[in-house]
């Protein structure tokens, strides 16, 4: 189920990022969620800057609708996650990583 929501899920451009809304309130309901969240956005950073390696992003804008964004992840901090380009991605807006 989970893989043919993703199979469905629109691949955005990394620089169409800033000009949309992301919700209030993180997409995650639990801490433990949030926890893993942080450690996998932590290894796509990891990726990133030791390897220049890629990853897709699956993440929720504001309306709900779920988007995902295949690019190198530069920083993370508890708020939000910076990209190559220098564009920045809320972390509550964050469903999941995908590593190839």
């Amino acid at each position: 189920m989970i893989t043919a929501q993703l199979e469905l899920t629109e691949l955005l451009e990394k620089e169409v990022l800033p000009t949309l809304h992301y919700p209030q309130t993180d997409v995650l309901p639990t801490p433990l969620e949030r926890t893993a969240r942080r450690r996998e956005a932590d290894r796509a950073m990891a990726l990133g800057n030791n390897y220049h390696g890629k990853v897709d992003i699956y993440f929720k804008t504001a309306d709900g609708q779920s988007h995902r964004v295949y690019t190198t992840v530069w920083a993370t901090s508890n708020e939000h996650i910076t990209l190559k380009s220098g564009t920045t991605l809320p972390m509550r807006a964050v469903v999941m990583f995908d590593f190839y």
